[in-house]
């Protein structure tokens, strides 16, 4: 009898991985997906927090493709590997702060320890010659495989046809005819193939699926490193940097203002770590201060810019419930911030 071979499948959730999986699920090989969470990942974030983002799915992409294709996907935790990553890329940044280059190499790299302890054949991507400017390059996807330790096994269905055949091709694994030789940055192609195969539904792409393409959240990011006595952070650092409004009205601590009530919910989850301030008498945000030596000053002034963002911020004067981490609330009363927020203060 034939062998069933058995590949994974980097699945980001996009159209381009899913059209890679089907075209060697069409072969008849055995594949499963993986997907790396660094904790920089776009969708089902503020998708599922915020009301403005109603008309979205609230879903995880790369479950819901997997389970388009009839596959089981395998979610590995990378936030503290990835590290590394972030603060060290060897191949630089992006336009931002994105390491797209070293990116791609650590998740094919962690592909490849995968298929050896699972005992599975090659590695599948969605990658397409041309189409991102630093990972995406004829001149960097060998770079890809040879610093991953991948090598020949990592078979790129979509842009097989421009690239030497890998191990899987050569060998038989899979038939490279029936693969593909897209090039560009142009999308047609793959919704040509879609509807080909009947996908009607597949994530739209905007930009790339990393908060460290967007220059608001590495800009942000940035600030957060040079506040903090080492270049470094935690989950909840990353994950607070896609929430709110960020203001540093003082160099000693900053504001994180919800904007509507997804967000007020989810900063909930974190008056226990942060002084915090929420308007009373007013509909208005939930204020969380990320700083030290924070001062009742400090905290006046806040209550002040969060007023401002009050119902109340015509009134002459505002209540707000304060508190510190692990502390009873109190009541103050403050007057809104006379003047516009001075935009040095907008991060």
């Amino acid at each position: 009898m034939t062998r069933q071979y058995r590949a994974v499948s980097l699945i980001s959730g996009g159209l381009d991985s899913m059209l890679a999986t089907k075209a060697v699920l069409e072969q008849g090989v055995h594949v499963e997906g993986i997907n790396f969470f660094t904790g920089f990942c776009v969708e089902g974030h503020t998708h599922a927090i915020r009301k403005q983002h109603g008309d979205k799915p609230k879903r995880n992409n790369s479950l819901w493709v997997a389970e388009q294709l009839g596959i089981k996907l395998h979610i590995v935790d990378i936030v503290d590997d990835y590290k590394d990553v972030v603060l060290n890329p060897k191949h630089g940044y992006g336009a931002n702060m994105n390491p797209c280059l070293d990116c791609k190499i650590f998740m094919v790299k962690k592909a490849h320890e995968w298929i050896q302890q699972h005992d599975f054949d090659f590695i599948i991507t969605g990658e397409v010659v041309g189409q991102r400017p630093m990972s995406q390059r004829a001149a960097t996807l060998p770079v890809v495989a040879r610093e991953s330790g991948a090598e020949d096994l990592l078979l790129r269905p979509l842009c097989a046809h421009r690239l030497q055949p890998s191990k899987p091709e050569r060998e038989g694994w899979v038939d490279r005819e029936k693969l593909f030789g897209f090039s560009g940055r142009s999308r047609k192609p793959q919704v040509a193939l879609a509807a080909h195969w009947g996908i009607e539904e597949y994530a739209q792409p905007a930009g790339g699926c990393c908060f460290l393409t967007d220059a608001n959240y590495t800009h942000k990011l940035k600030d957060l490193w040079a506040n903090r006595p080492s270049r470094d952070y935690e989950l909840d650092d990353i994950m607070l940097l896609k929430i709110g409004r960020h203001l540093r009205p003082r160099p000693n601590f900053k504001m994180i203002v919800s904007r509507e009530e997804g967000e007020t919910n989810f900063l909930e989850g974190y008056k226990n770590q942060f002084v915090w301030i929420k308007t009373a008498s007013h509909a208005g945000p939930l204020t969380i201060l990320d700083g030290k030596d924070i001062s009742d000053a400090d905290i006046e002034l806040a209550a002040q810019i969060s007023a401002k963002y009050s119902k109340g911020r015509n009134e002459e004067a505002v209540i707000c419930k304060v508190a510190r981490p692990g502390e009873e609330f109190r009541e103050i009363s403050v007057a809104p911030l006379p003047e516009e927020i001075p935009p040095a203060w907008v991060l």
